[in-house]
């Protein structure tokens, strides 16, 4: 959790990290004037132990304390913030001979820790209360039942965590840079994971690869990584690595991402394997630049639901060329089709989570909240972008049995070419997701760069 890597942001972007808590503690006392607090503690959590076991599940600490620790694994630790003061933070780092404790931030290490007064906690202990009325973030559930009533404060209101939500939305100089080296450690284990699936690897041996390349443990990545071959494809969040390679290999499908002081990359790739048909390579060449023209359209003020729909009257359009499906695009998202190859969203914000908060939350004064359109109830981003957004663009198209089965028993099943479905069900399916923060006048795209080699 403390360990320094080559190029560490919080190294290489010390200045900017330093504009980064300036900014976050103005936000924070911000939200105290308007809210009538005099102080936010935040709890960075606590692991949760398996049930009947002295074993805990992977703890990351909760991503309002990341927002200003760096620190992904430290747990039972406080942040108490005040205005017109340098926050206090009670490090939690005991005297260990099981475990190895996280060690305590320097300023020559930590550029980030001379923002803070720091607290060594040696075994878990509530902080001393501030005066005043407090709010307590975090999940309070783990805590004692008589944490709360010792602190005296009110846990984690609503309209509070809907402002400090929204503060997440649009990325520091800093986060991105954090966004950046997630991507790009990911991308390492991409290229690793497609020559390996090229070599002739199991589902197993690719996620080896990927984490040996992207220099990951298992429980340091984001998300449990997706490495489905041929038919495992089209299990969208496919949960298995299977140890045998298959006698064909007609595909491969990682969606796969990197943790950087908490930011999260999330990157997918499909790749055809040497058993793969024709019409499926076509289908990865045709998801690929349908994804790149949604990215050329990205810019502020873009309604993303609109984006959202314009993917699938494009993957309509990409099922009709390709002799799938013979309708029109229009009529093929009307009735639903599109629906059944692609039942996901189009993406989502990235940040300190993968489905980063505030995605359906356009005003976090009056709490309104857009849904997703009728028939798209997947779409986790509903906003107008703005710049400073972190993003995902992730098209795809799949062949999902129980999704399409439906429509082979009804008037839409007239209009598909089932022995192409049949020939494409051992491929699974197709997702290709960059990762991207909106700019200016466009968006800088964090995967497809000359250093990801992706």
């Amino acid at each position: 959790m403390s360990d320094i890597y080559l190029n560490d942001p919080v190294l290489t972007h010390a200045d900017a990290q330093r504009t980064h808590l300036t900014a976050l503690q103005h936000r924070y006392e911000l939200a105290m004037q308007q809210h009538a607090l005099d102080a936010i503690v935040l709890h960075s959590g606590k692991p949760k132990r398996h049930f009947a076991d002295d074993q805990d599940a992977t703890f990351k600490s909760h991503a309002h304390f990341l927002h200003w620790v760096p620190m992904a694994g430290l747990s039972d630790s406080w942040l108490v913030i005040r205005p017109g003061e340098r926050p206090l933070l009670y490090l939690y780092a005991p005297d260990d001979f099981w475990h190895l404790s996280p060690t305590l931030p320097t300023p020559e290490a930590a550029p980030w820790s001379e923002a803070f007064e720091i607290v060594h906690l040696r075994k878990p202990t509530l902080p001393t209360r501030p005066n005043g009325r407090i709010a307590l973030l975090g999940e309070i559930a783990l805590l004692q039942p008589d944490v709360v009533e010792a602190l005296n404060a009110e846990a984690n209101p609503a309209a509070l965590l809907r402002q400090l939500d929204e503060g997440r939305v649009c990325k520091s100089e800093f986060e991105v840079a954090c966004l950046e080296e997630a991507s790009l450690r990911a991308a390492r284990g991409h290229l690793a994971a497609r020559r390996r699936f090229m070599d002739g690897g199991a589902e197993l041996d690719i996620q080896l690869a990927y984490l040996g390349a992207s220099r990951q443990r298992e429980s340091d990545v984001p998300y449990g990584n997706i490495v489905g071959l041929n038919e495992h494809a089209a299990v969208l969040h496919y949960q298995h690595y299977a140890l045998q390679t298959p006698v064909t290999r007609h595909s491969l499908l990682v969606d796969a991402g990197a943790s950087v002081h908490g930011y999260a990359s999330d990157i997918t790739r499909s790749w055809a394997g040497d058993d793969a048909l024709p019409i499926y390579r076509a289908l990865v060449e045709g998801v690929d630049a349908l994804q790149k023209r949604l990215i050329a359209a990205l810019a502020p003020g873009v309604d993303y639901v609109a984006l959202h729909l314009e993917m699938h009257r494009e993957l309509a359009e990409l099922l009709r060329t390709l002799g799938i499906v013979s309708l029109s695009a229009e009529a093929q998202v009307e009735q639903g089709i599109t629906a059944a190859f692609c039942p996901h969203g189009l993406g989502h914000l990235l940040g300190l989570q993968v489905h980063d908060v505030a995605g359906r939350i356009p005003d976090f004064i009056s709490g309104d909240m857009r849904h997703p359109p009728a028939g798209h109830p997947m779409l986790r981003l509903t906003r107008k972008l703005q710049e400073g957004m972190a993003i995902t663009i992730e098209p795809g198209c799949y062949i999902i049995p129980m999704l399409l089965e439906p429509l082979r028993n009804d008037a839409r099943g007239k209009a598909i070419d089932w022995s192409l479905i049949e020939a494409l069900a051992p491929h699974g399916g197709v997702r290709i997701e960059d990762n991207l923060v909106i700019t200016a006048d466009g968006a800088h795209n964090l995967t497809r760069v000359p250093e990801t080699g992706l």
